[in-house]
């Protein structure tokens, strides 16, 4: 059984969090040159930018399946109180936040025409926050693999 619920964390995260890291990644250039093309909400970055925007809010749902997998994976292993795996959840649930709490959002607005701040800006604003989510997984990612303390000699 532990074996089965490994190999769906890792599928799910692979599955689900790569292309939200992609998409995510890709959507502000497209956004600003949807802006800059005079007819925001139309042509073909704009029509990227929302089928970006669809991805990351799709995946993200299903996202929800990464930790849950991870955490049953952890009690069938007995590792639940290891340190690595505490400071793995609390860092993908950083990432979570940001993801839910300020890239969509953030993407939303810039898909919306005339959004509020300058679209430079808010482009900006969202490559930087896109930079630290994938920041957040790459240290989760090599949490999973070094497993600081573990005596499996990996």
């Amino acid at each position: 059984m532990t074996k089965l619920l490994l190999s769906v964390h890792v599928l799910a995260a692979i599955v689900v969090i790569g292309p939200i890291t992609v998409a995510a990644s890709l959507f502000p250039r497209h956004a600003r040159q949807a802006a800059a093309s005079g007819e925001p909400g139309r042509g073909r970055d704009a029509g990227i930018a929302a089928f970006l925007h669809r991805i990351c809010r799709g995946y993200a749902v299903a996202g929800v399946a990464v930790p849950v997998f991870g955490i049953a994976t952890g009690a069938r292993l007995g590792v639940l109180t290891d340190a690595w795996l505490i400071v793995s959840l609390v860092l993908t649930a950083l990432a979570a936040a940001v993801l839910v709490l300020a890239i969509l959002p953030g993407q939303r607005r810039m898909l919306e025409p005339a959004g509020g701040e300058g679209t430079r800006s808010a482009a900006a604003r969202l490559s930087m926050l896109t930079g630290s989510f994938n920041l957040l997984w790459a240290v989760v990612v090599v949490l999973m693999i070094v497993r600081p303390g573990s005596t499996t000699g990996a």
